[in-house]
């Protein structure tokens, strides 16, 4: 079983100055929040839609059609990615 980490609790100095940055920081004009990132303008947001809605549809869909052996090999190479990841990082 995967242990969880816990989180990390803040100094009660470090708290005070998160509550003092949050309570005077401006907040963001209606213009700045509706404004489309710079890596999607120029896209087609109905293009954009159908292709996360095919994202979200396409694990299911590979899992289903793959044979218990292949979806074996393919959740073997998904944790030895992880892993490999995760030691990458300690190190």
């Amino acid at each position: 079983m995967q242990e969880r980490k816990k989180k990390k609790r803040l100094d009660i100095n470090e708290l005070a100055n998160q509550v003092v940055n949050d309570a005077t920081e401006p907040e963001p004009e209606e213009d700045e929040l509706e404004k489309p990132k710079p890596e999607d303008e120029g896209k087609n947001p109905a293009a954009v839609a159908l292709g996360r809605l095919g994202g979200l549809k396409g694990g299911k869909a590979r899992a289903k059609n793959m044979t218990p052996e292949e979806r074996s090999e393919a959740a073997r190479k998904a944790v030895k990615a992880r892993w490999d990841k995760k030691k990458k990082q300690d190190s």
